[in-house]
């Protein structure tokens, strides 16, 4: 069995040969869709599909640092002409990787003012002493939360709560049972809330804007929720029996905590004029965010230079210090800015176009369950590797051309769609909750993998229900 050295070593030399037989292989034949048009893979785009290849084994293998094999994602572009250096590590510093740095940099204001231990100590005398319902509480808010406010907010908000939940379970920084469950359905359960309105993700906004392109339809905001709360609701429920079946924890009550957590409370004392200060600066980011979606006005402002006001305005009360910057887990900012160069080189190559045109070519005469099931997989495939706004504009416009081919009903192409690319179970690049949760140190990639694959088997069960039984109903 391979260990240590040598295990890391295999996989570290398997990666870069896959990489080297598909960037070497002879031409690959074009991808033509039903109408005909046909989608060429140049040797870029082979490239692309390649290094998508390499990364996988290396992140999941934990090969070297996560962050680290986002840089060789821009070393390996450069080196093999896929794209010229200034395109290539130009996407390490796109809006989406500042967003998350904004978001960590509220994480680290709730957690040094204290409010982290004020928040998670309230929610601790409301679900009690017993381990399972701390984890399901823990699930439940996150859910909640990410129907108001966006997803990643939301987990580098409650990174620092949960961290200070876990403290109080007495185990110190030791892996267990109960933090691997912690903190890896906060991830989960962060991907399944944000499905449930426009609010939680930019993924939806984008999809419904494309289905109007392609069909002439609206999607409003309280049709979006008939359709996706109950597939995002049974998705946190069913991860809660999950993990209470496979990751159980290993106590099933926090004996006295109630008592302690009440003599911790009482120590905090009234709350600070700092944590005032950060509460109402989070609350006008998240309103501001929220009103984006009802006033055209302002989705001119991108959501990076939302957050980011958040982050000069604690730098420039002395809320936070060049201390609390360098702390910053710049692993996961550096996993994320790799993610997001690898998906624009799949995306600006063509390479993710043409694997998507090969992929849903292969249901083309199958009956319409088998077809949405093909286009279920393939954004889920995707949305674990690039932006989910990529991968669902990359397979909603040619799902839709074959589902209209197939007389198959666009919305439910859509909602399929959606249900998948918000669940990102299996990579820590899937989502931005994801690598927050990593920054737990209670889990390995590998792990969160293997979870991923059976909460996406779930997934896929929520979504053959709905399309059999419950959509259909609402069409």
């Amino acid at each position: 069995m391979l260990r240590g050295l040598d295990r890391r070593l295999f996989f570290a030399l398997f990666g870069v040969l896959v990489f080297l037989f598909v960037y070497f292989s002879p031409p690959w034949p074009d991808a033509v869709d039903p109408s005909g048009k046909s989608f060429p893979l140049t040797k870029e785009g082979k490239g692309a599909i390649a290094l998508f290849l390499l990364a996988g084994i290396w992140w999941i293998a934990e090969v070297v640092p996560i962050g680290i094999t986002s840089i060789a994602i821009g070393v390996f572009q450069v080196f093999f002409l896929i794209r010229p250096a200034k395109e290539a590590f130009r996407d390490f510093m796109d809006p989406a990787v500042l967003f998350i740095f904004g978001s960590m940099v509220i994480g680290s204001a709730f957690t040094k003012t204290g409010l982290t231990r004020r928040l998670a100590y309230t929610m601790l005398r409301i679900v009690g002493e017993r381990t399972k319902m701390i984890l399901l509480g823990s699930l439940v808010v996150t859910a909640l939360l990410t129907h108001v406010m966006a997803h990643t907010a939301v987990a580098a908000t409650l990174l620092p709560i949960l961290l200070a939940i876990y403290a109080l379970y007495g185990e110190g920084d030791k892996r267990t049972n109960f933090g691997k469950a912690l903190f890896i359905g906060m991830a989960y359960s962060a991907g399944a809330g944000s499905v449930v309105t426009f609010l939680g993700a930019a993924r939806t906004p984008a999809a419904a804007g494309l289905f109007k392109e392609f069909t002439g339809k609206d999607i409003g905001f309280f049709e979006l929720s008939l359709f996706m709360f109950p597939i995002g609701w049974s998705m946190v429920l069913l991860i809660w029996v999950y993990f209470m079946v496979f990751l159980k924890p290993e106590k099933k009550r926090v004996p006295g905590l109630k008592e302690k957590v009440a003599v911790l409370s009482d120590e905090l004392g009234p709350m600070s004029t700092k944590e005032k200060v950060v509460l109402l600066v989070v609350f006008a980011i998240v309103v501001f965010m929220g009103l984006q979606s009802l006033l055209p006005a302002l989705k001119v402002i991108d959501r990076s230079a939302i957050i980011l006001t958040g982050t000069i305005i604690f730098f420039l009360l002395r809320i936070l210090t060049i201390k609390d910057l360098e702390e910053i887990p710049w692993n996961i900012i550096l996993l994320f800015s790799g993610a997001m160069s690898l998906g624009f080189c799949l995306w600006k190559t063509g390479a993710a176009q043409w694997m998507a045109v090969m992929w849903l070519k292969m249901f083309e005469g199958a009956g319409f369950l088998v077809f949405l099931l093909g286009v279920t997989l393939l954004v889920l495939i995707l949305t674990n590797f690039i932006m989910n706004v990529a991968a669902i504009s990359i397979t909603l416009p040619i799902a839709l051309i074959i589902a209209d081919y197939l007389k198959v009903p666009a919305e439910l192409v859509l909602y399929a769609s959606l249900a998948a690319s918000g669940m990102p179970f299996m990579l820590l690049i899937g989502a931005a909750p994801n690598a927050i949760a990593y920054n737990s140190n209670q889990f390995t990639p590998v792990e969160f993998f293997k979870h991923g694959i059976v909460t996406s088997l779930m997934l896929i069960l929520v979504v053959i229900i709905a399309l059999t039984f419950y959509w259909p109903l609402l069409l």
